[in-house]
């Protein structure tokens, strides 16, 4: 929905609509629902300002900083952040950063998933790293197919009980 309002706007001023413009555009909308959107979300992009980070609460509020998390893991996220963020850091060293946060969000709290996706935006493009990492990925092949011997398991109690069948919808038969 913003994104075909965005492109309508493109048309209508002949420009390339700024981040900020996004933001406003999706707070209204989050505000409108009070919330009942349900939507926690980062929004980032480049524009000719520069990059921009946005966080954007379910009832429309937002803040604009160098580094950003939402969920239910964005209090362990946010503490690595804060522990390793510096100005100027190459794009290896913040994808690095970046993992580690969502891994730490991961680690710590139940709600969280088990993998990593990473996008990294640029001024002319947008790379996507699904499943970048897999913090969870079991390291053993899970043993399928058990065979117990018959009467391992003990039988408490037999019950058989007569079931009818109707049968071309006229005559009944009585089974067990």
């Amino acid at each position: 929905m913003i994104a075909s309002d965005l492109e309508l706007h493109r048309m209508a001023t002949g420009r390339q609509p700024r981040v900020a413009t996004s933001l406003t555009m999706l707070k209204r909308y989050l505000y409108q629902y009070q919330g009942h959107v349900s939507a926690a979300l980062v929004l980032g992009g480049v524009d000719c300002t520069g990059p921009s980070l946005y966080t954007v609460y379910p009832h429309g509020s937002t803040d604009k900083l160098p580094f950003v998390t939402m969920g239910s893991g964005s209090l362990a996220a946010m503490s690595m952040f804060e522990k390793e963020y510096k100005d100027g850091m190459d794009e290896e060293e913040a994808v690095k950063l970046v993992v580690s946060g969502i891994e730490a969000g991961i680690f710590n709290d139940l709600g969280s998933g088990s993998n990593v996706d990473v996008c990294i935006i640029k001024k002319d493009s947008v790379d996507y790293r699904r499943n970048y990492v897999k913090p969870n990925q079991r390291m053993y092949e899970r043993k399928r197919g058990y065979n117990f011997p018959k009467g391992s398991t003990a039988v408490l109690r037999e019950s058989i009980q007569a079931v009818a069948t109707v049968e071309d919808g006229d005559q009944m038969d009585e089974t067990a």
